[in-house]
């Protein structure tokens, strides 16, 4: 009876050990859940941003080409590079867990960013062009959003950092990849990137005429 008594107290202890392990684990796999859909709903966030310039870009580049004598090398530059954004084919709902897939994304937009800004140069030899109202509107929207993308790829970063460290850490690194949450890549930032670029004119300065 002694026996039986010590047996079923041990069973008890182990029951108890159980569930206190079951419980931590079930709060443990809610947190990964939360930390994995808080990066994808901010990967959704850079997706709009990033949307909402390649959507800058047709009536950006029809603003300039009515220009006369404007660079066509140029619009054909811009136009190349937002063909090759829609073309990296990613879930925009769902951060990439692919590094390779993500320095794709990267490279794309970053090639975006490189044909906007010679485009801004070059318009910087048509005062006409950039005293209109089209223009200085457009100038005024694709400063905004470059601001807010690199909010947004901050606050991706960041949201990523929350994640990966959770994963990594005990005891949810024991189960993490067993239940499928796995490391995610962050942006990486080229130098300077923290600053967006100015998209900014001097609209009363009037370059030298060419003699």
């Amino acid at each position: 009876m002694k026996k039986l008594g010590i047996i079923l107290g041990i069973l008890v202890v182990l029951g108890i050990v159980a569930l206190v392990l079951v419980t931590a684990a079930a709060g443990g796999y809610n947190h990964l859940v939360r930390l994995s859909q808080a990066v994808d709903a901010q990967w959704a966030q850079v997706q709009n941003v990033y949307q909402r310039r390649a959507d800058l870009v047709p009536n950006l580049v029809a603003t300039v080409s009515g220009a006369a004598n404007f660079e066509k090398s140029t619009l054909t530059d811009i136009t190349q590079a937002r063909a090759s954004v829609s073309q990296v084919k990613i879930d925009p709902n769902a951060a990439p867990s692919d590094p390779a897939k993500l320095a794709a994304f990267e490279q794309a937009q970053g090639q975006l960013s490189s044909a906007l800004s010679r485009l801004l140069v070059v318009v910087e030899r048509y005062p006409d062009l950039k005293a209109t109202e089209g223009f200085r509107d457009l100038q005024a929207q694709l400063e905004g959003t470059e601001n807010r993308i690199a909010v947004e790829r901050r606050d991706f970063n960041q949201a990523v950092q929350a994640y990966d460290t959770a994963v990594k850490s005990f005891p949810a690194v024991l189960y993490a990849g067993a239940f499928g949450f796995h490391e995610k890549p962050y942006f990486n930032a080229a130098p300077g990137s923290e600053t967006p670029p100015k998209v900014q004119f001097d609209f009363n300065h009037t370059p030298p005429s060419k003699p």
